[in-house]
Order: C-alpha cells, then sequence, then structure tokens
C-alpha cells in the first residue's frame, strides 16, 4: 500500500516527505523524499529502526519493498516513466525498465510485479522481470488506482473498471484472464484491496461514507459498512488485517475507522428483553417496507473501533500489525511522522496512541540493525499472546529472507514459492538478471 505524500511541511526542508508505503506483510516502512527514500523495521514501538537509506536518486515519489527483503522498487520524480529495481544491502541495480508515459503506482508479490500507467497495466514476472501481460484499453485511471493480492499462487489483480461508476475488474494474474466484474458501488472509485489470501476484495468509493468487502473469485458481497453520514471524504488507504479479521480505513478526516469482519450467520442472535432490543427488533421490522437505500443504511455496521490523529487534511496511510505480541495501529501521515496506537481486539473503542516517531529525522541509523530475522509471528493478528510456529517450518535448508547468510536456517514454508527465497546470494530469489528494458511497442497485449 503506498502513497503519494500532499504537500510537504512547513518549511520546505529539502527531506520533505514525499510519498510513502508499508510492506506486503506491514513488518516494513518505506518513505520517499525530495533527497531520496529510507526504510524503517517495524518491529519495535519504542524505537524506529532504519534499516537502510539512499540518496543516489533525488525526488522519490514511489518506493516499494518486497516483504522484508533486499529487493526494493523506486521510481523518481526526474524520470518519472522509469521504473528502477535495487538490491540494497549489495547496492547494485538489478534492472531497470522505461515505458511510454508515467508510473502512477507499483503493486509486487513473489511471483509478480504490476505497473499501472494511466490507460495501462503491465504485469511482470517477477523472477526474471519478463514482460506477461499488458492491459490495455482500460478506463483512464489518473490515481493509479489498483491492487494486487499479495498471496503469490493466486496473484489477483483489481483495478477500475469504468469512469463514472465504482465497477471492479478482477484478473487472474497467473493465467492472465480476466475472472469477472464488480459493481461495487455507484461513484468511482478512491480505495481498492485484497486480504492476505487473496480471498477477499474490499473497495470504498469517492463519497467514502460506504465501504463494501466482496469474496474471491465470484465477487458476491459479504460486508457493508458505513464508515460516516455527515460528510463525504477522501479515502486515503484501506488494509485488512494479516488474519482478516479487522478492516482498516484512513481519509483526510482525524478519524481512522476500524472494522470488524464477524462470522457470517444466517439468523440474527435473540435480543435480550429489554426496551432497546425491543426497539430494535421493530426497527428491522420496520426496514422490510423502507426504501431499499434506507433499509441498507439501516443494516450497515459501523466501526469498531477508532484511533483519533489530532489533525486533519493531511494524506496518510494506516496499517494493523502485530508488534511485541500486542495488535497495534500504525498511521503514517505526510505530517512526517509515524503514530503507534494500542488496539483492543476485544472491545474496540478508542485506540489508545502510544508512540510517535519522526520519520525524517530517525534515531537509530544502523543499515543492519532489523529484527526481520526473527521468527514469524502467528497469522492471527487479534491473538495478543505471538507463538513462534515449529510444527509448520520446512525442512528445507536455505538463507533467511533478509539476512542472506545464515546458512543452513530453517525457512518457514511460507517463504518459499517455487524455489527458496535467498536474496543475499548470487543465485537469487527472485533470479533477476541484470537488464535495461523499454516497454515501448515489445508488449504482450490484451
Amino acid at each position: 500500500m503506498e502513497a503519494e505524500a500532499a504537500d510537504g511541511p512547513p518549511g520546505g526542508v529539502e527531506a520533505a516527505l514525499s510519498c510513502f508505503s508499508f510492506n506486503q506483510d506491514c513488518t516494513s516502512l518505506a518513505i520517499g523524499t525530495k533527497a531520496g527514500y529510507k526504510l524503517f523495521s517495524l518491529s519495535s514501538v519504542e524505537q524506529l529502526d532504519q534499516v537502510h537509506g539512499s540518496n543516489e536518486i533525488p525526488d522519490v515519489y514511489i518506493v516499494e519493498r518486497l516483504f522484508s527483503s533486499s529487493l526494493v522498487v523506486v521510481v523518481s520524480h526526474t524520470k518519472p516513466r522509469q521504473m528502477n529495481v535495487y538490491h540494497f544491502k549489495k547496492g547494485t541495480e538489478i534492472c531497470n525498465y522505461n515505458y511510454s508515459s508515467n508510473i502512477l503506482s507499483i503493486r509486487l508479490n513473489r511471483q509478480r510485479l504490476l505497473v499501472c500507467l494511466e490507460e495501462a497495466i503491465y504485469i511482470h514476472n517477477i523472477k526474471d522481470m519478463k514482460l506477461l501481460k499488458t492491459i490495455l484499453d482500460i478506463p483512464a485511471n489518473p490515481a493509479g488506482l489498483c491492487a494486487l493480492s499479495i498471496n503469490h499462487s493466486n496473484s489477483y489483480v483489481a483495478y477500475p473498471g469504468s469512469l463514472t461508476t465504482g465497477e471492479i475488474v478482477l484478473y487472474d494474474g497467473h493465467s492472465l484472464k480476466t475472472v469477472c466484474t464488480i459493481a461495487a458501488h455507484e461513484g468511482t472509485l478512491a480505495a481498492i484491496t485484497f486480504n492476505a489470501s487473496g480471498s477477499k476484495l474490499a473497495s470504498a468509493s469517492e463519497k467514502g461514507t460506504v465501504i463494501r468487502v466482496f469474496s474471491v473469485p465470484d465477487g458476491r458481497k459479504l460486508y457493508e459498512f458505513r464508515r460516516g453520514m455527515k460528510r463525504y471524504v477522501t479515502i486515503s488507504s484501506l488494509v485488512f488485517s494479516m488474519d482478516s479479521q479487522f478492516l482498516c480505513a484512513s481519509s483526510n478526516t482525524e478519524t481512522v475507522h476500524i472494522f470488524k469482519l464477524e462470522h457470517l450467520t444466517n439468523s440474527r442472535p435473540e435480543e435480550p428483553s429489554t426496551w432497546a432490543g425491543y426497539m430494535g427488533k421493530m426497527f428491522m421490522a420496520a426496514s422490510n417496507y423502507l426504501p431499499a437505500q434506507v433499509s441498507d443504511m439501516m443494516n450497515q455496521d459501523r466501526a469498531f473501533a477508532t484511533g483519533r490523529l489530532h489533525f486533519s487534511g493531511q494524506r496518510n496511510i494506516c496499517t494493523l500489525s502485530t508488534i511485541q505480541k500486542l495488535p497495534r495501529l500504525l498511521v503514517a501521515s505526510s505530517d512526517g511522522h509515524l503514530y503507534i496506537y494500542n488496539l483492543d481486539p476485544q472491545d474496540g473503542g478508542e485506540c489508545v496512541l502510544i508512540k510517535t516517531h519522526s520519520l525524517l529525522s530517525s534515531g537509530t541509523t544502523e543499515e543492519n540493525k532489523e529484527n526481520d530475522l526473527r521468527p514469524p509471528l502467528p497469522q492471527s493478528y487479534a491473538a495478543t499472546v505471538a507463538r513462534p510456529s515449529t510444527s509448520s517450518a520446512s525442512t528445507v535448508p536455505g538463507y533467511s529472507e533478509d539476512g542472506g547468510a545464515l546458512r543452513g536456517e530453517v525457512i518457514p514454508e511460507h517463504e518459499f514459492a517455487t524455489g527458496p527465497v535467498c536474496l543475499d546470494d548470487e543465485n537469487e530469489f527472485p533470479p533477476i538478471i541484470l537488464c535495461r528494458g523499454s516497454q515501448k511497442g515489445k508488449t504482450k497485449q490484451s
């Protein structure tokens, strides 16, 4: 999830924040500045460790890191049509590609790399950067809105299918075929995102009042949440927790909303025999006789929890992650700060702000001081106690994804695609060869 930041902080400092993105499993934060880019580890609440920083490419407006690996993709305003892929621990450029117009967004998982232009989407095989497909004749997409499932076993792609309505095109990144179209909203789309397994797709329109969740690949509506009623807002980020129990949305307002995806049931639980319970039943019965729009509004779920920012109008992105065995809400803002909140996964309510970090003057800058080599935490976001997994680990020896020097270490099975993850070995995964490419006139078109 990546966002281009709004205007820099007052004073116009050279290192003003221009973009920011969390990696696919929300363990790392990347920021782009006028001077270059930085990568941070999100393993601690009290300390924000800078993993890497580079000033070789100025005026960065897109920076995406592949999970906790050494592969990072960068685009600069100095060459907005060129994508640069780096191995930052080796300090080498793996490859670069030029496109026919400005690059608006980039998405990647362990099998696919997507480059989104205003009127085309390029799908690359991330192992060798071979161009697999060019999706042309798409509606104008000036925001570069698209989503890629981080689950490399399906690699679903989603992008807007209309200029005037909230239609979503669901595309299979493996078979390179359109799966279906989803009539998600009446208004045009503002945000789309997959959950970690690629089995759910969430969306919001430009009004920002209603958020919907659909099943993948059939496009059936599963949930509908109401973010608010009093005002239209601009949704800036939409993200599932890693276990898909929660959905988080941030906007240009001071409130971040967290919705809980309850298990679907065919019948509602019996209301208690109280006046409130009786009135609830009356409202539910009355909704059957009201206009569809009013009835739908009454059946929409509200936020389970909220996080309050001390400002509004700033570009920001949010995520949900487990840090030091507890669930946290993280918000990175164009004001140059990362805000960390505690979240009660049982009772919800208002999240408590516990730490604020400056992203432009990080305290710890040791490039190798990163805790990404720690044992993976369980996938349950709501769990308050993390238990390192031992039974699910593969017995195949290899490299850790980020360190690359710990020969013989056991790598969890999910760290494998078609081969071991070893970005710091000569036989890298992805085994990308040095290349210089141009996507002008030599593409497989759809």
